[in-house]
């Protein structure tokens, strides 16, 4: 086994984005604001960002 998951179902998202090169974007605080309603969710297992 690779993760502990729970027993299913569970599902996963998956997105991509090309970000402008305006550092005022508003990108950041959306992104953080995203990360923490997520992290609410039942089931919520974890996100990974590069």
């Amino acid at each position: 086994m690779i993760a502990p998951t729970p027993d299913p179902p569970y599902s996963a998202v998956i997105f991509t984005s090309v970000r402008r090169s305006d550092p005022n974007d508003g990108y950041g605080e959306t992104a953080m604001a995203m990360s923490s309603l997520v992290a609410q969710q039942n089931g919520y297992l974890g996100h990974e960002s590069d």
